[in-house]
Protein backbone atom coordinates (compact mmCIF):
# COMPACT_ATOMS: atom_id res chain seq x y z
CA UNK A 1 0.00 0.00 0.00
CA UNK A 2 1.07 3.64 -0.95
CA UNK A 3 1.79 6.08 1.85
CA UNK A 4 -0.90 7.78 3.17
CA UNK A 5 -1.03 11.74 2.62
CA UNK A 6 -1.89 13.95 5.24
CA UNK A 7 -4.53 15.37 3.35
CA UNK A 8 -7.62 14.89 4.49
CA UNK A 9 -11.27 15.51 3.13
CA UNK A 10 -14.50 14.33 3.94
CA UNK A 11 -15.97 11.30 2.47
CA UNK A 12 -19.18 9.27 1.21
CA UNK A 13 -20.44 8.80 4.86
CA UNK A 14 -19.78 11.83 6.26
CA UNK A 15 -16.76 11.20 8.66
CA UNK A 16 -13.18 12.63 7.89
CA UNK A 17 -10.71 9.72 5.60
CA UNK A 18 -8.03 9.74 4.50
CA UNK A 19 -6.52 10.37 0.98
CA UNK A 20 -4.67 7.16 -0.54
CA UNK A 21 -7.11 4.64 0.84
CA UNK A 22 -7.83 1.09 -0.82
CA UNK A 23 -11.50 0.88 -1.08
CA UNK A 24 -13.41 -2.27 -1.97
CA UNK A 25 -17.00 -1.51 -3.51
CA UNK A 26 -19.79 -3.52 -2.84
CA UNK A 27 -22.94 -2.32 -4.78
CA UNK A 28 -26.27 -4.42 -4.82
CA UNK A 29 -29.85 -3.34 -4.12
CA UNK A 30 -29.41 -5.50 -0.80
CA UNK A 31 -33.33 -6.22 -0.53
CA UNK A 32 -32.53 -7.52 2.03
CA UNK A 33 -29.07 -7.40 3.09
CA UNK A 34 -27.59 -10.72 4.59
CA UNK A 35 -24.87 -12.11 6.33
CA UNK A 36 -23.47 -13.53 2.98
CA UNK A 37 -22.82 -9.39 2.10
CA UNK A 38 -21.15 -8.91 5.42
CA UNK A 39 -18.76 -11.96 4.81
CA UNK A 40 -18.35 -11.15 1.36
CA UNK A 41 -17.34 -7.54 2.71
CA UNK A 42 -15.11 -8.63 5.60
CA UNK A 43 -13.15 -11.18 3.18
CA UNK A 44 -12.31 -8.51 1.22
CA UNK A 45 -11.13 -6.15 3.54
CA UNK A 46 -8.90 -9.39 4.79
CA UNK A 47 -7.25 -10.82 1.69
CA UNK A 48 -7.10 -7.73 -0.11
CA UNK A 49 -5.72 -5.47 2.96
CA UNK A 50 -8.69 -2.96 1.99
CA UNK A 51 -9.06 0.16 4.40
CA UNK A 52 -12.84 0.19 3.88
CA UNK A 53 -15.39 -1.68 1.91
CA UNK A 54 -18.32 1.31 0.41
CA UNK A 55 -21.81 -0.44 0.43
CA UNK A 56 -23.66 0.99 -2.89
CA UNK A 57 -26.88 1.24 -2.30
CA UNK A 58 -28.45 0.99 -5.90
CA UNK A 59 -31.74 2.54 -6.16
CA UNK A 60 -33.00 0.91 -9.52
CA UNK A 61 -30.68 -1.28 -11.18
CA UNK A 62 -31.27 -1.40 -14.64
CA UNK A 63 -31.10 -5.30 -15.23
CA UNK A 64 -34.17 -5.67 -12.73
CA UNK A 65 -36.40 -3.22 -14.07
CA UNK A 66 -38.96 -5.57 -14.26
CA UNK A 67 -38.35 -6.79 -10.71
CA UNK A 68 -40.70 -5.46 -7.51
CA UNK A 69 -38.28 -3.64 -5.48
CA UNK A 70 -38.70 -2.46 -1.58
CA UNK A 71 -38.62 1.08 -1.16
CA UNK A 72 -35.69 2.42 -1.41
CA UNK A 73 -36.24 4.27 2.13
CA UNK A 74 -36.48 0.40 3.13
CA UNK A 75 -33.32 -0.64 2.00
CA UNK A 76 -31.49 2.43 2.84
CA UNK A 77 -31.87 2.15 6.60
CA UNK A 78 -31.12 -1.71 6.60
CA UNK A 79 -28.14 -1.10 5.24
CA UNK A 80 -27.69 1.86 7.68
CA UNK A 81 -28.13 -0.98 10.62
CA UNK A 82 -25.69 -3.52 8.28
CA UNK A 83 -23.27 -0.75 8.46
CA UNK A 84 -23.14 1.26 11.33
CA UNK A 85 -21.29 -1.47 13.57
CA UNK A 86 -18.44 -1.57 11.77
CA UNK A 87 -15.62 1.56 11.28
CA UNK A 88 -14.61 0.19 8.07
CA UNK A 89 -18.04 -0.33 6.43
CA UNK A 90 -19.71 3.30 5.01
CA UNK A 91 -22.84 3.61 3.01
CA UNK A 92 -22.51 5.44 -0.05
CA UNK A 93 -25.49 7.48 -1.86
CA UNK A 94 -23.79 8.19 -4.67
CA UNK A 95 -26.53 6.54 -6.56
CA UNK A 96 -29.05 7.68 -4.91
CA UNK A 97 -28.59 11.34 -5.24
CA UNK A 98 -28.67 10.99 -8.76
CA UNK A 99 -31.06 10.17 -11.61
CA UNK A 100 -31.57 6.68 -13.32
CA UNK A 101 -30.11 4.73 -14.77
CA UNK A 102 -27.72 3.34 -12.58
CA UNK A 103 -24.95 1.70 -14.74
CA UNK A 104 -21.90 0.42 -12.69
CA UNK A 105 -19.22 2.64 -15.13
CA UNK A 106 -21.20 5.76 -13.71
CA UNK A 107 -20.76 5.22 -10.55
CA UNK A 108 -17.64 4.79 -10.17
CA UNK A 109 -16.79 7.84 -12.90
CA UNK A 110 -18.45 9.63 -10.15
CA UNK A 111 -16.56 7.85 -7.48
CA UNK A 112 -13.59 8.95 -8.75
CA UNK A 113 -14.17 12.11 -8.96
CA UNK A 114 -15.18 12.09 -5.21
CA UNK A 115 -11.94 10.60 -4.49
CA UNK A 116 -9.31 10.90 -7.15
CA UNK A 117 -6.34 9.74 -5.31
CA UNK A 118 -7.62 6.28 -3.37
CA UNK A 119 -7.60 3.08 -5.57
CA UNK A 120 -11.31 1.19 -6.01
CA UNK A 121 -11.40 -2.61 -6.13
CA UNK A 122 -15.01 -3.47 -7.77
CA UNK A 123 -15.97 -6.20 -5.57
CA UNK A 124 -18.44 -9.03 -7.92
CA UNK A 125 -19.62 -12.74 -8.38
CA UNK A 126 -18.40 -14.64 -11.07
CA UNK A 127 -21.56 -14.39 -12.92
CA UNK A 128 -21.17 -10.93 -13.50
CA UNK A 129 -17.81 -11.52 -14.43
CA UNK A 130 -19.17 -13.87 -17.12
CA UNK A 131 -21.76 -11.21 -18.25
CA UNK A 132 -19.21 -8.63 -17.94
CA UNK A 133 -18.84 -7.71 -21.92
CA UNK A 134 -22.88 -7.47 -21.80
CA UNK A 135 -22.49 -4.79 -19.45
CA UNK A 136 -22.86 -0.53 -20.14
CA UNK A 137 -19.79 0.45 -21.46
CA UNK A 138 -17.56 -2.47 -19.92
CA UNK A 139 -14.22 -1.45 -21.18
CA UNK A 140 -14.87 2.26 -19.52
CA UNK A 141 -15.61 0.41 -16.53
CA UNK A 142 -12.49 -1.58 -15.90
CA UNK A 143 -10.39 1.50 -16.64
CA UNK A 144 -12.03 3.34 -14.15
CA UNK A 145 -11.62 0.81 -11.55
CA UNK A 146 -8.07 -0.09 -9.80
CA UNK A 147 -9.05 -4.11 -9.20
CA UNK A 148 -11.78 -6.29 -9.85
CA UNK A 149 -12.56 -8.97 -6.92
CA UNK A 150 -14.42 -11.71 -8.41
CA UNK A 151 -15.63 -13.60 -5.25
CA UNK A 152 -15.34 -17.60 -5.55
CA UNK A 153 -14.28 -20.60 -4.30
CA UNK A 154 -11.85 -21.87 -6.62
CA UNK A 155 -11.20 -20.89 -10.43
CA UNK A 156 -12.63 -24.29 -12.02
CA UNK A 157 -16.25 -22.71 -13.71
CA UNK A 158 -14.81 -19.67 -15.45
CA UNK A 159 -16.21 -19.53 -19.07
CA UNK A 160 -13.96 -19.92 -22.26
CA UNK A 161 -15.10 -16.72 -23.46
CA UNK A 162 -15.16 -14.59 -20.11
CA UNK A 163 -14.16 -10.70 -20.69
CA UNK A 164 -10.86 -11.83 -19.41
CA UNK A 165 -10.24 -12.32 -22.72
CA UNK A 166 -12.15 -9.83 -24.35
CA UNK A 167 -11.64 -6.23 -22.54
CA UNK A 168 -7.91 -5.72 -22.82
CA UNK A 169 -6.89 -4.06 -19.37
CA UNK A 170 -9.00 -6.65 -17.39
CA UNK A 171 -6.26 -9.51 -17.01
CA UNK A 172 -3.79 -6.78 -15.53
CA UNK A 173 -6.58 -6.19 -12.81
CA UNK A 174 -8.18 -9.43 -11.54
CA UNK A 175 -8.08 -10.68 -7.95
CA UNK A 176 -9.75 -13.98 -7.09
CA UNK A 177 -11.11 -13.38 -3.69
CA UNK A 178 -12.02 -17.15 -1.72
CA UNK A 179 -14.80 -17.06 0.16
CA UNK A 180 -16.71 -19.69 2.07
CA UNK A 181 -19.88 -21.49 0.36
CA UNK A 182 -22.70 -19.24 1.75
CA UNK A 183 -25.81 -20.28 -0.20
CA UNK A 184 -27.94 -17.64 1.14
CA UNK A 185 -29.73 -14.91 -1.18
CA UNK A 186 -31.85 -12.22 -0.81
CA UNK A 187 -34.46 -14.10 -3.36
CA UNK A 188 -34.47 -16.47 -1.16
CA UNK A 189 -35.14 -14.74 2.04
CA UNK A 190 -37.94 -12.70 0.42
CA UNK A 191 -39.32 -15.78 -0.44
CA UNK A 192 -39.05 -17.41 2.95
CA UNK A 193 -40.76 -14.60 4.58
CA UNK A 194 -43.61 -14.65 2.32
CA UNK A 195 -44.30 -18.43 2.95
CA UNK A 196 -43.74 -18.05 6.44
CA UNK A 197 -40.47 -19.58 6.99
CA UNK A 198 -37.44 -19.27 9.44
CA UNK A 199 -34.96 -16.44 8.41
CA UNK A 200 -33.98 -15.23 11.92
CA UNK A 201 -30.30 -15.89 10.96
CA UNK A 202 -29.76 -15.50 7.21
CA UNK A 203 -29.75 -11.83 8.20
CA UNK A 204 -28.03 -9.36 10.71
CA UNK A 205 -30.25 -8.94 14.10
CA UNK A 206 -30.78 -5.59 13.52
CA UNK A 207 -31.88 -5.96 10.27
CA UNK A 208 -34.23 -8.87 11.16
CA UNK A 209 -35.92 -7.05 13.99
CA UNK A 210 -36.23 -4.34 11.07
CA UNK A 211 -38.41 -6.41 8.55
CA UNK A 212 -40.27 -7.97 11.81
CA UNK A 213 -41.51 -4.13 13.16
CA UNK A 214 -41.88 -2.77 9.44
CA UNK A 215 -43.68 -6.40 8.36
CA UNK A 216 -41.72 -6.35 4.84
CA UNK A 217 -42.07 -8.96 2.18
CA UNK A 218 -45.03 -10.17 3.91
CA UNK A 219 -46.61 -10.04 0.26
Amino acid sequence: MGIWLRLETTNWSGKISKVGMRIGILGGTFDPPHIGHQIIAAEALDQLNLDQVLWVLTPFPPHKEFQIITPIAHRLKMVELVVEGNPKFSLSKVDIDRQPPHYAVDTMSLLREQAPNNDFYYLMGLDSLNDLITWHRPADFVNLCYGIVVMLRQREGLESSTPENLISDLPAKLHYLKTPIIEISASDIRSRIKYGRQFRYFVPEKVYQYIFENQLYKI
